[in-house]
């Protein structure tokens, strides 16, 4: 049983990553479907693909490695936000993920996007994690 999901998630990506996989599947929900947009939108994942089942669904992404080095597209993967610790931030107190080159994930009240999103339209919300 996971008592987190969101942490499940990072980690099954990052030991995707370790073993260096081209496809991880990990069970579906909403807020991990958009959490995969917005990875594939920042360009740290190749493509994706939701699968219905009878269950909750899966989804399966596809992992980006550098064609040279083999060295992944995601370097780092860190919860912040976890259910013991929920870590809440206004615009204003975001902090920048290695020095502005990463992204922290925001759960706002108007859905789920970027610090940098949010920062745009004002709202604070839930720190859920941060990817660089």
């Amino acid at each position: 049983m996971v008592t987190d999901p969101i942490a499940d998630f990072l980690t099954r990506i990052r030991n995707a990553q370790m073993a260096t996989h081209r496809i991880v599947e990990i069970p579906a929900s909403k807020l991990k479907k958009r959490i995969t947009e917005i990875l594939y939108d920042k360009g740290y994942i190749l493509k994706y693909k939701f699968e219905e089942d009878n269950k909750q669904g899966v989804i399966k992404i596809a992992l980006k490695y550098d064609p040279t080095s083999k060295e992944p597209a995601i370097k780092e993967l860190h919860r912040i936000s976890r259910p013991g610790l929920r870590q809440y931030s206004k615009p204003a107190d975001f902090k920048r993920v290695k020095n502005g080159l990463g992204i922290a994930i925001i759960s706002t009240s108007k859905g789920v996007m970027t610090d940098k999103e949010a920062k745009l339209q004002n709202v604070g919300g839930e720190v859920v994690c941060a990817i660089y």
